[in-house]
């Protein structure tokens, strides 16, 4: 792949927005490059996606594969954002019906290269079967695939996939490096079971990522050695060829707001350089009300100048007037502003009144939120 001229890719995320973007970044990338792209996804998670540059939408097709019905899977969802998390099994199970339209499509086509997700055991499969080859693209870090397991031993070593909850409470022994990373056991036990056992789909999150690895050429992972050299070292002792192809940040734009926001920025305008945080916990993570009042709590406390895209949780009312503590909101006023609904965070994160973050560990928002200097509160 080093030359792009000429190369025809195909691209196929999982149907989460924090796999589809990255892939989309990922596809932008590699366009500029030279490379040819067909991206593959549903037609409401297409709709959804950014615009490619003007210059390289001949570069860049998306593909619509219609999602299959599944008993169980809420009329008109097409990725996790859609569900709430006990429903995803039924998301994968409709994920895997499209193993036939993908591979009408792989042989009608028959691209260079297969790039593909976490959970695509059946994509790796057909590529296998077409003799095709197939890179896994990582949106995770590299630390993150440490801690997973190693994905497919390689060299005679004997790293394993973890074996039982405890086994998540501890660093993992092939990571040598200093590490205090550990999970409390109620940590260990719901990602034990959401990670390593079979769910409703029939394979395990885990067994879709091993199959869907074997045979690849090389793992790619969105990451670069300034930031984790340390875990990019354990993977290469361990695996296939690894490709930290970067950090992939959106392109800085110019701010383009609209509706309420055009007051809420001229309210920013006002403040001085770096001296508020903003808060947001993106789409996928579905906060308790505990935990939304926590936060509340802590920003009173904190006495810092704050701007909140928040979410109105399910469990609120149809107003949202108790998604947050009785009296928040009038005693932080004139400091803070909380917003339900869309924000447009890359223009919230380039204001430059924003000096920190405060949000879910989430990779992609970490990198947006790196790019601009902020101090990570996760």
């Amino acid at each position: 792949m080093d030359e792009g001229r000429g190369q025809y890719l195909v691209m196929v995320p999982w149907l989460a927005f924090g796999h589809l973007i990255p892939f989309f970044h990922l596809s932008v990338a590699l366009a500029k490059a030279g490379f040819k792209i067909s991206f593959l996804s549903t037609p409401k998670n297409i709709q959804r996606l950014p615009k490619p540059p003007d210059d390289l939408t001949a570069l860049i097709t998306f593909v619509e594969l219609p999602l299959p019905h599944v008993d169980g899977l809420q009329e008109g969802a097409e990725a996790t954002v859609d569900l709430d998390i006990p429903n995803h099994d039924y998301l994968k199970m409709a994920f895997d019906l499209l193993r036939d339209p993908f591979r009408r499509f792989i042989t009608v086509h028959s691209p260079d290269w297969i790039i593909h997700d976490m959970l695509n055991n059946w994509t790796a499969e057909i590529a296998q079967e077409l003799g095709l080859p197939f890179i896994f693209y990582s949106v995770y870090s590299a630390a993150v695939l440490c801690f997973l397991g190693i994905l497919e031993p390689e060299n005679g070593l004997t790293a394993k996939w973890p074996d039982s909850p405890r086994a998540l409470m501890c660093p993992p022994p092939w990571i040598r490096l200093p590490s205090k990373l550990a999970r409390l056991p109620h940590e260990a036990n719901r990602a034990y079971r959401a990670l390593y056992l079979p769910n409703e789909s029939g394979l395990s999150d885990i067994q879709r990522f091993q199959q869907g690895n074997r045979g690849c050429q090389a793992i790619a992972i969105r990451t670069c050695p300034e930031y984790e050299r340390e875990y990019l070292d354990v993977l290469n002792k361990y695996l296939k060829p690894i490709i930290p192809v970067g950090l992939l940040p959106p392109e800085k734009r110019e701010a383009a707001v609209e509706g309420e926001w055009v007051e809420i920025f001229r309210w920013l305008d006002e403040k001085a350089a770096r001296s508020m945080v903003f808060v947001g916990f993106g789409s996928e993570c579905k906060l308790s009300r505990n935990a939304i009042y926590e936060i509340a709590h802590g920003l009173e406390l904190s006495n810092l100048d704050f701007l909140w895209a928040l979410r109105k949780p399910k469990w609120a009312s149809d107003d949202g007037s108790d998604a947050l503590p009785p009296g928040f909101e009038s005693r932080t006023t004139g400091r803070g502003v909380v917003n339900m609904g869309w924000a447009p965070q890359m223009e919230i994160l380039a204001h430059h009144a924003i000096g920190g973050s405060l949000f879910h560990s989430g990779w992609g928002s970490l990198i947006e939120t790196v790019q601009y200097g902020h101090a990570l509160v996760v």
